[in-house]
């Protein structure tokens, strides 16, 4: 049995991880060093269906008293179980890797291509077995890789005089480079740059295969001589083989058939219209206004034939959403290096219509239906447009919600949404200048409102959208909301003790054990407990803030009775919020089953500014706090910035290393001291610091308390190695690290504030385990946080305090974290 592999590369342990990959033959896979899925595979039996009939024949009474006791047919399944069991074990486990030299020999093999590869033409590879006690073994490869070869003539013979002058041309392109070490890798990169540069060059016919390498390396000291050798065009007849130079075509027509799945043998065309030299036909009326039509064309009469034009009128009409399965045919011109190009379009369906249902139960009803519907609609104003009108709604009975009467199906939730997706910038002037189509422009106007009722403060919401967006290339994508305003208005104000019960807790508690408080406010309960009125909790903090005495005698509750007001007021506080934002995403991935890649996201937001500017011209109110309000409520003002990014290393056999760094700050100024709560940043979650429950975590070293802890300052760090346990299910092992605070707002309890450097010592880490099932289409992930190190213990220990599972926190979560 096969237990380690060893690369030895000129007597030094191999370092080099593409190299690793190249032996195939790896060792049993292990769970904290221990070989589970070979167990499991060894408790299989082989011929498992001839074990289970002389089992049951081994006692004569047994088959018997099987056949009076079950049917037959029980009888066969409890075989067929035995089977499928023993099949489980099998395909669940993993079958012992036995050293095998014909896998060494092939391990080898595959060495010697890698470093032929790479320019290591005298190679010399071998490997030898070590065989140990126990029926156990290692392989060891040695691997001497003498001197490498270097490029150092590159010359041509290059039979079309069009192709050798582009190639002439982009020479200072090239992959090959006197001087650099031979890689088989930089000849297929330098063939594929020069056929996409033929072929965006007006080549239509050039394929990769005329290209070919000659290399010598005879007598010249480790030096590489390359002879690169293109051919002229080979065309096929059906008794002869003619070889002719390359020649540049041009576009002489676009044609654009826009219903073609309604065409057909002789039939006729009943529409046409000629606009800016593209011919668009439709065999029923045309539906579809020519302007925005051939903005998603490329490919343009009179220029020279380019295959990204033809990729790019691609990607464009799929993106419209409009047409299914689009055709794009090029044909040659008899008489002369010109090509007519013809667009088949197929239209989907103008109308799509969705529905959805759910039952659910949470924290606040005990049980509830939710609906949702859409429609859509394409090509509303015949410039590839797509609408869609969506509306929820929902009802559920509330365990108490506050809700005196307790009436059935009391919670109550609707909204509704309209959004206009338009395949171009929608502006009164011209932008494509600055970013020209193929970035795939496009806007989105929305407009929502939601309403709820016995739900927390009873929110309404209104919120209006104007979205740009644009991909420069395939890993950039940008964002930009011109206007994004969003309407808070709170119905029920009266009901925030209710929700944030902690706080009224923390005030029951300071006004019947520590303040001398005046009996009005105090309540007695049945068993002749008394308990601060919940009525009377507005004018108690009044009584308490006004007490100069109580604040020099108890500055503790003092303080938290001032944060419990401050935090009210805010949270209670309509909102209007009128900003703008640019958000920047660079993916690297090239695939989905890439694995060694980086994401990173930035947005920077401003709020307040147009309104700010307007607001005394337009002599708005302005309230005993000196903010400007707009329809009785004072806009919000404030600058926020959030930076993102993840990074992943494929460490090969499934096992995956992963991190993600999180910078976040929004500052409020001008008409504003806070940051709105749909605005604010949380910490904890399946997605944040496991090792706590979202909003648990926070702010600074505080106590946590609160129902919903958040602030306008985050700093998180999480790390997680991913491996694989046995076939879709694999584990992980993470460490979270990250905290929020209060900064540059009106926020002044010191434990929740950030104040420099000093402040990073209340940062929380939760570190745990989790497993995750991959079901193909998404995965279902579980993990097991433990608080690790917990800032809110204050001058206490933070270490270890809580690290066990009865206060550990249990995350479920679908795909992965980060």
């Amino acid at each position: 049995m096969l237990t380690q592999n060893k690369i030895l590369v000129n007597g030094q342990n191999n370092k080099d991880n593409k190299v690793s990959t190249m032996v195939n033959q790896n060792t049993n896979s292990r769970v904290f060093g221990f070989p589970l899925r070979v167990h499991i595979y060894n408790l299989a039996r082989d011929n498992r269906d001839s074990l289970f009939e002389a089992w049951m024949d081994k006692n004569p009474k047994r088959r018997l008293r099987y056949d009076r006791a079950l049917s037959k047919k029980q009888v066969s399944n409890l075989k067929s179980s035995a089977l499928g069991f023993n099949n489980w074990l099998r395909k669940t486990g993993e079958a012992p890797v036995i050293i095998d030299s014909t896998s060494s020999n092939e391990i080898k093999s595959n060495l010697m291509d890698y470093y032929f590869a790479n320019g290591w033409f005298n190679r010399e590879i071998d490997y030898s077995m070590d065989l140990l006690e126990n029926k156990r073994g290692n392989v060891t490869y040695n691997i001497t890789t003498k001197a490498p070869y270097i490029l150092d003539s590159i010359t041509t013979r290059i039979e079309s005089p069009v192709i050798d002058t582009l190639y002439q041309k982009t020479l200072n392109e090239s992959f090959l480079l006197n001087g650099e070490q031979f890689k088989q890798d930089n000849y297929e990169a330098e063939r594929e740059r020069l056929t996409s540069t033929f072929k965006n060059s007006g080549v239509y016919y050039f394929q990769q295969d005329y290209i070919s390498f000659e290399n010598d390396t005879i007598d010249t000291n480790h030096k590489v001589n390359t002879e690169v050798q293109i051919k002229n065009r080979i065309i096929r007849n059906e008794d002869s083989v003619a070889h002719v130079p390359f020649k540049v075509y041009k576009i002489k027509e676009v044609n654009i058939i826009t219903d073609n799945a309604l065409g057909g043998a002789g039939k006729k065309y009943q529409d046409s219209i000629l606009f800016r030299n593209y011919k668009i036909y439709s065999y029923g009326k045309m539906r579809y206004r020519p302007n925005p039509l051939t903005d998603a064309i490329f490919i343009q009469k009179d220029s020279v034939y380019k295959d990204i034009d033809r990729t790019r009128t691609y990607r464009y009409l799929n993106e419209l959403r409009t047409f299914k399965y689009p055709n794009i045919e090029y044909v040659e011109n008899t008489n002369d290096t010109t090509l007519t190009t013809n667009i088949y379009l197929n239209p989907r369906k103008k109308y799509g219509l969705g529905f959805n249902f759910d039952v659910s139960q949470s924290n606040i009803q005990r049980f509830g239906f939710a609906f949702s519907t859409s429609l859509s609609i394409r090509n509303i104003f015949k410039g590839s447009e797509t609408l869609e009108i969506s509306g929820i709604g929902s009802v559920g009975s509330s365990k108490d919600g506050g809700n005196a009467d307790d009436r059935f199906f009391d919670i109550r939730e609707f909204g509704a949404d309209v959004r206009l997706i338009i395949p171009r910038f929608f502006t009164p002037f011209k932008t494509g200048k600055i970013i020209p189509k193929y970035m795939s422009p496009s806007t989105r106007l929305s407009l929502g409102f939601t309403g709820q009722t016995n739900i927390g403060l009873d929110k309404q919401t209104l919120n209006g959208i104007v979205n740009y967006r644009w991909r420069p290339s395939n890993t950039l994508f940008h964002q930009f909301d011109l206007f994004n305003i969003q309407y808070v208005n709170n119905l029920n104000p009266e009901n925030y003790f209710n929700v944030y019960t902690n706080s009224f807790q923390s005030l029951n508690d300071i006004a019947v054990n520590d303040y001398p408080t005046p009996p009005i406010f105090l309540g007695t309960d049945a068993n002749g407990n008394q308990f601060l009125r919940q009525p009377l909790a507005d004018p108690f903090m009044a009584l308490v803030l006004s007490d100069e005495v109580y604040e020099m005698t108890n500055p503790d509750d003092y303080r938290t009775v001032s944060n419990i007001s401050e935090r009210k007021d805010r949270l209670t506080t309509n909102n209007l919020i009128l900003a703008s934002n640019f958000s920047l995403e660079i993916d690297s991935r090239q695939d989905l089953f890439d694995e060694t890649f980086f994401i990173f996201r930035a947005k920077f937001e401003f709020a307040g500014n147009l309104l700010s500017a307007f607001a005394k011209p337009l002599n708005l109110n302005q309230n005993e706090l000196g903010q400007y309000e707009l329809f009785g409520v004072p806009y919000s003002q404030y600058i926020k910035t959030e930076l993102d990014y993840v990074k992943h290393w494929d460490l090969g056999n499934q096992n995956v290393f992963a991190m993600r760094t999180y910078f976040g700050i929004a500052i409020p100024y001008g008409n504003a001291s806070s940051i709105p709560f749909t605005k604010s940043f949380f910490a904890g979650g399946a997605n944040d610091n496991r090792a706590w429950t979202a909003y648990n975590l926070g702010p600074g070293s505080t106590d946590s308390k609160s129902e919903f802890n958040e602030a306008n300052l985050k700093i998180a760090y999480s790390m997680e190695y991913r491996y694989n346990l046995f076939g879709k299910l694999h584990g992980a092992l993470f460490v979270d690290v990250g905290n929020i605070w209060n900064v540059l707002d009106d926020v002044t309890d010191p434990r929740a504030t950030f104040t420099g450097f000093e402040s990073l010592k209340d940062i929380a880490i939760g570190s745990g385990f989790g497993l995750r099932y991959n079901f193909g289409f998404f995965v279902l992930r579980g993990d097991i946080g433990f608080k690790t190190y917990d800032p809110s213990y204050g001058d206490r220990n933070r270490w270890f305090n809580d690290y066990n599972f009865k206060r550990a926190v249990y995350n479920i979560g679908i795909n992965y974290p980060f």
